[in-house]
């Protein structure tokens, strides 16, 4: 068990991460197992609360595919994805948004502010939040890239973040569902980590953070000794070019990829199956995950 010298020496290491972040955005993507299981949730929730009154400024965007993916079997809908993306008819938008924000966004606020926090719950629909446009997924076959039309799959063709910056003046958490509407008034699912990644940009985060079932990034998937702490955003545009990265992992990269090259000054992919993985990662020197920079020589932290 941790004794009182100890305890003091992690308040002491957290502290240079205290002074540098205190009354900066940080962007939490949250998704993955730690949206399905009640303690790594409860640790989650625990970790925003801690960074709201360590004077940051958190913006929480949830997915939810897990969730969208049960509700589909129970209504008997198959789901299939390309690029890492689902496959969604007009039938499966309204689910996902029935699913989104009606059940997981209203669950978070709850769980926040029950312990203490001021938070609000946004979808990409409030005050015109997330404009989007249909997103064309791209596959590659025998070294070719081709676009498929997958549904009413969305891109964020803007941000209105006025009403996010309002909250966030006010001392709100803002938890935002990753749902959009089209020019044509098309209702869209837009994956969360895009959104988190375009949202960071547009509110010149000091970091996005985002929460995943998995360690971080690998060189190899197969080989775990290649797991990789530190990438360059040139290493990962040249690893998604080879296919290194695939899958699910894409739009996690892609978004660091985004955010990095509108300012945001370091991305983090976080194994959110281990227990206050965010505040390892933001607080602590070694960190936990991979964090995408965009030069090496950043310095950590």
């Amino acid at each position: 068990m941790i004794n009182s010298v100890e305890k003091a020496a992690v308040l002491i290491e957290a502290l240079p991460y205290l002074q540098r972040f205190s009354g900066n955005t940080v962007v939490i993507k949250y998704g993955g197992n730690a949206m399905l299981n009640d303690e790594l949730k409860k640790s989650v929730m625990q970790d925003i609360i801690f960074l709201k009154y360590a004077g940051i400024r958190p913006v929480v965007v949830h997915g939810g595919g897990p969730e969208i993916t049960g509700m589909l079997k129970k209504l008997g809908k198959e789901s299939s994805f390309v690029s890492g993306l689902r496959v969604t008819d007009a039938e499966t938008v309204d689910i996902a948004e029935m699913v989104l924000v009606g059940k997981i966004n209203s669950e978070i606020v709850k769980y926040l502010n029950f312990l203490g926090a001021k938070a609000v719950g946004l979808s990409g629909k409030d005050a015109d939040l997330i404009i989007a446009a249909k997103h064309l997924a791209k596959v590659r076959e025998n070294g070719q890239v081709k676009e498929v039309d997958i549904g009413f799959v969305g891109d964020v063709l803007k941000l209105n973040i006025g009403i996010v910056e309002n909250f966030l003046e006010q001392g709100y958490i803002p938890v935002i569902s990753p749902i959009g509407v089209g020019k044509d008034g098309a209702t869209y699912n837009i994956n969360a980590d895009y959104v988190a990644g375009e949202l960071a940009a547009a509110l010149g985060a000091e970091k996005l953070a985002l929460i995943t079932d998995v360690e971080g990034i690998y060189r190899d998937y197969n080989d775990k000794s290649s797991f990789v702490s530190t990438l360059s955003l040139a290493e990962a545009q040249e690893m998604i070019k080879t296919g290194s990265i695939d899958g699910g992992m894409i739009p996690k990269v892609e978004a660091c990829v985004k955010a990095l090259a509108a300012g945001v000054a370091k991305t983090h992919i976080i194994d959110g199956r281990k227990p206050h993985s965010l505040l390892l990662e933001i607080f602590t020197t070694e960190g936990i995950g991979t964090e995408v920079v965009k030069y090496r020589r950043y310095i950590s932290g």
